[in-house]
Formats: structure tokens, sequence, C-alpha cells
């Protein structure tokens, strides 16, 4: 089974969990940019956070076997300290690297007029860049954030069949898949989805244009939950083409609509020593920053 995470957050993540994902099937990851899980002190967190994604991280995923994308943006949560709002003048010298597969995550956390900002000039923002978007729908009140996002996306100048509408349940699956978005569900231990509500999601629904992800992050979560749906189909009776679609597949298709997915594993550096992290020597105040790796 070849697993194609659409959306977790590695950052808050472990070695670990990278050893088991690759046991489990898992071959490539896309890793939205999201809150820190506590007040960020001034933009520049972000720009660090940003160039973590898309250097740091592609190279300690490659080390265990699996392609790392990201998606770049303001998240909706964020969207609402105003100390966070000059990010947004910031994105695009990050959107044309080359490890942005979309801009995301965007959308509503609690459908604020700040969120409805940032999600215009975002969804502008993938437009202009010729990208996908990944949009955040609400864990609250989630039919009427979905009708509204799904509003905003028809006003925008993004395609809505180029936008995965993420964080969907057996509430706003109908009026994703009548939208002509792609259709993103989060499986989690307690809370979102589960494998069987999503197997019946998908018998009631099908596969097409149906994304699984894990969403890991730092709270409760576990990174092979798209191991463990695609097991939960196969016992309901999916057969193994099904399978490959809705974990592989349809993800590919999703973010190949940047132009930039690249599935093959970068070759990493040797270990110095045994140690599994090379480390250099600390920068000082006056030297430059380091150089990003090749094809980020």
């Amino acid at each position: 089974m070849r697993i194609f995470d659409p959306h977790i957050h590695m950052t808050s993540r472990t070695t670990d969990d990278y050893e088991a994902m690759y046991a489990a099937g898992v071959r490539a990851v896309v890793e939205p940019s999201f809150w820190l899980g506590q007040p960020r002190t001034s933009p520049a967190s972000f720009f660090d956070y940003f160039d973590a994604l898309l250097g740091w991280e592609p190279f300690r995923a490659a080390q265990y076997g699996i392609s790392h994308h990201c998606t770049i943006a303001l998240n909706p949560k964020e969207a609402n300290d105003p100390a966070c709002s000059p990010v947004l003048a910031e994105l695009p010298r990050y959107l044309v690297k080359d490890q942005v597969v979309a801009v995301g995550e965007i959308g509503y956390d609690s459908m604020t007029p700040a969120e409805d900002t940032a999600m215009e000039l975002q969804l502008q923002l993938a437009a202009d860049h010729g990208l996908p978007a990944l949009v955040h729908t609400p864990h609250r009140d989630k039919l009427a954030g979905l009708k509204r996002t799904i509003d905003v996306v028809r006003a925008s100048a993004l395609d809505t069949g180029r936008t995965l509408l993420d964080h969907l349940n057996e509430s706003t699956v109908k009026e994703a898949k009548d939208s002509g978005a792609w259709l993103g569900f989060s499986v989690y231990p307690d809370t979102k989805m589960d494998e069987q509500r999503m197997v019946a999601v998908l018998e009631e629904f099908g596969p097409e244009r149906v994304l699984v992800n894990s969403a890991a992050d730092w709270g409760r979560s576990d990174p092979l939950k798209t191991r463990k749906v695609g097991e939960a189909m196969l016992a309901a009776g999916f057969d193994e083409d099904t399978v490959d679609l809705v974990l592989w597949r349809n993800p590919v298709a999703f973010y190949s609509l940047s132009g930039r997915l690249r599935l093959e594993t970068p070759a990493v550096a040797a270990t110095h020593e045994g140690n599994s992290i090379l480390r250099g020597a600390p920068r000082s105040a006056e030297s430059p920053r380091p150089a990003v790796p090749d094809g980020a």
C-alpha cells in the first residue's frame, strides 16, 4: 500500500514518526503551514518557520525515504492577530519556491472580517502564482462555514476545481462535492473523522477527488491514520485500486496542479560519526543566513 499524506504537520512530530510512517507505506507528505501553538511574538517567527518548511523538514523527511512538500500561508487562526498581518505582504517571495505546492492553510476559523480579508487576498495570490489552494473549513458551525467558504472561492480569481476543501465530515461533504472542489478529510483518534466514518462516506459519495489525511499535529493525533483508513477500506470490500486512488493518486493529482510536485526522494548527505542530524557552526550576528538546500 503506497500512501501520500496530503496534510500532516511534521514540524510537531518526531523521527520515530517518520520511521513508522515509512514502514506503513508513506512515501510522500505535504505539510501545510499552521499556528505555533501559542501567540507569535512577531511576524519574523513565520519567516523562520517557512524557511524550515522549505529546507530543514524536507531534509529530515528524506533521511527516512519520504518526499516532503509544503503549502505556505497565513493560517485563519492567526489571521485574527493584527501582529501577524504583515506576513501577508511577504508571502509572494515564498510562493515562488519549488517545494511550495499550494497556498494554505487558508480559510475560516471563527469567520471574522480579518479572516475574510486574509482569505480573499490569499486566493488571489494562489491565482497569481498558478497554485492550487488548501482551504481549512471551520471546526465550529461547519455547514455555515463551508457555504461561506464556497461563496468566497467562487467570487475569487481561483477556479473552484483548484481548491481542496479540508476537514470535511458527513455534514459538509455533499455541498463540498457539489461545488466541484476536491474533498479533504482529517482522521483523528478522538475528533474529526475516524476510519469507519470515512469508509461510510466513501461508500455513499465515492472515491473520486477524495483525499484522506492524518493532519497530525501538536495534539493527540496519529500519523498512521492514513494506513488505517486503507486497511478499513479493504476490510469493507473496497479493492486495492480504489485504496490506491484515495491514498495516492488523488493527492498526486491535486498537488500536481502546482506543476511542482516531485515524488523522488532527494539524496541526503552522509551522516557524521553516526549522528543522524548534521550540525554546522553557530551563526553569528555578522554571518549570512545559511543557504536553503537546492530545490527549496
